[in-house]
């Protein structure tokens, strides 16, 4: 099955509540995720929280089970300012860079999906390659260096 991509630049957040209302909001109305979802993703993120620090930039990368799921997607959102998530490794809160949403159909590819976009997230230009493309160039950029399909 096909991942769709998705990507919203140019828009601010309060918090990470409001972010992952947003994800829940946008990816329930496009049919990608069941209703479930809104609570399994904010209560995910309160128990293993997904903001990493990377060597000069800061990401978050919240996801929830694959029952939730409809079908495959990434939802990539780079916000006007740096929105705060609780780290990953429990240390307080870390201010994001930008955020990327995995929903998975499938346990087995969720891992898969995980390691390869952690690898990538690894090489600072990319990273600023992210940071700096348009929206329109997006998609692009993620596709050819990510290969979610």
């Amino acid at each position: 099955m096909q991942t769709e991509v998705l990507i919203k630049t140019d828009i601010s957040f309060d918090g990470f509540e409001n972010v992952l209302n947003f994800l829940a909001d946008e990816l329930i109305a496009k049919g990608i995720v069941k209703e479930s979802y809104r609570q399994s993703v904010i209560e995910r993120e309160e128990h293993f929280p997904t903001g990493i620090a990377l060597e000069h930039y800061a990401v978050a990368i919240p996801h929830c089970e694959a029952e939730h799921a409809l079908k495959p997607a990434i939802y990539f959102i780079r916000p006007n300012d740096k929105v705060n998530f609780n780290r990953a490794d429990g240390d307080g809160q870390l201010a994001v860079d930008l955020i990327i949403a995995l929903v998975v159909t499938d346990p087995q590819q969720q891992l898969k999906l995980l390691r390869t976009l952690f690898g990538k997230l690894q090489d600072n230009e990319f990273v600023e390659r992210l940071l700096a493309a348009t929206e329109s160039e997006l998609p692009v950029l993620i596709n050819q260096n990510l290969n979610f399909n």
